[in-house]
């Protein structure tokens, strides 16, 4: 791997050199623009917007327009020397807790390896980070460009990681985000246990390498079936266009969870959810005290529980004849239409 950047870490009186790599590397898919006429690849020149003519890379330097038309011509040198320890220091501001810098503000990685004479001082500074839990804020100039950066401890490797600038971040305030109390999209009690189920039943282990481009995978196992059918050349016409899918309203949130659950099923979630829903039923009727109208003289009075001892049998047979008077009134009020059925039952 070769180093894009030499320079040094530095913090109070600490001095730490390091050699800087690229962290990731593109793995999209290379396509090359060709003319359909004829299929040959399509080329760019670089060339003098005065005369015509290709200018080639040796002749090429970089310049500031101050004026229309008018440049300052600044060759690397130039660019070095303006603040050559911008350019050669990756100077840390201040150290700060990791979960205190939304993930939003984060760009772009790279490693940090320690440069000749300098594994003793990085090791000091990478264990500092992993026991103090936090991240060192510096300034860097990489390239033309100076950046806000993060120093975060990555397992053994002190990682360097470029920071938007906050006057780079858009506002969402012109976005219409709901509000949690928010009418239209006020979220259920029962909508997000589901939910949470859900999450539950979709948890597992950070394992990154099982992700991967499956698109640039499916586009490649295209490339080889048209190389296999001999239709290289051939250019594919788009269908009819589909009915567009319409973005209407969720007309039953709690039906697509429940779709969802059955597709990754958590049974200590599920179980957990379905006492959730016993409890979120509404109670039943507590049992008044007071004499029962009319309407409900077919519903006969509770009988006291049964328990042992000689106060609770006193309780209970004082309880009896009360309950039977109640339901001897009850009958007489229907006798008439009840009497002889009763008669020839007997």
């Amino acid at each position: 791997m070769r180093s894009m950047w030499k320079g040094a870490i530095s913090f109070g009186l600490v001095h730490i050199p390091v050699d800087m790599y690229t962290a990731v590397e593109s793995k999209g898919l290379d396509l090359t623009m060709l003319d359909r006429r004829d299929f040959s690849p399509v080329g760019f020149k670089r060339y003098n917007k005065g005369n015509g003519k290709e200018v080639a890379w040796d002749d090429i330097v970089k310049g500031y327009e101050y004026e229309d038309g008018e440049y300052v011509v600044l060759s690397d040198e130039d660019l070095r020397r303006a603040n050559p320890e911008a350019t050669q220091t990756i100077d840390i501001q201040a150290f700060v807790d990791a979960e205190d810098v939304p993930l939003i503000y984060y760009d772009q990685p790279y490693y940090l390896a320690p440069g000749k004479g300098g594994a003793k001082v990085y090791a000091l500074l990478r264990e500092t980070l992993r026991e103090a839990g936090k991240i060192g804020i510096a300034r860097v100039v990489i390239r033309v460009k100076q950046h806000l950066a993060a120093l975060v401890c990555v397992g053994d490797t002190i990682v360097l990681n470029t920071l938007r600038y906050p006057d780079e971040m858009r506002d969402a305030g012109e976005l219409k985000i709901p509000s949690p109390d928010s009418k239209t999209a006020a979220v259920t009690v029962k909508e997000l246990k589901m939910a949470m189920a859900l999450v539950e039943g979709m948890s597992e282990d950070w394992e990154p390498k099982q992700y991967h481009d499956t698109y640039r995978e499916d586009v490649l196992a295209l490339v080889k079936k048209k190389i296999k059918a001999k239709q290289t050349k051939t250019i594919t016409q788009p269908e009819p266009e589909k009915e567009k899918r319409t973005s209407g309203k969720v007309i039953d949130l709690v039906a697509l969870l429940q779709a969802s659950l059955g597709k990754k099923p958590a049974k200590a979630a599920l179980a957990a959810l379905e006492d959730d829903d016993d409890d979120d039923d509404d109670p039943p009727p507590r049992k008044s005290n007071k004499p029962a109208d009319d309407d409900d003289d077919d519903t006969p009075a509770p009988r006291a529980r049964k328990t042992s001892g000689a106060g609770s049998r006193s309780g209970a047979t004082a309880a009896k004849p009360a309950a039977k008077k109640a339901v001897s009134k009850k009958a007489a009020a229907k006798a008439p239409a009840k009497a002889p059925a009763r008669k020839k039952a007997a």
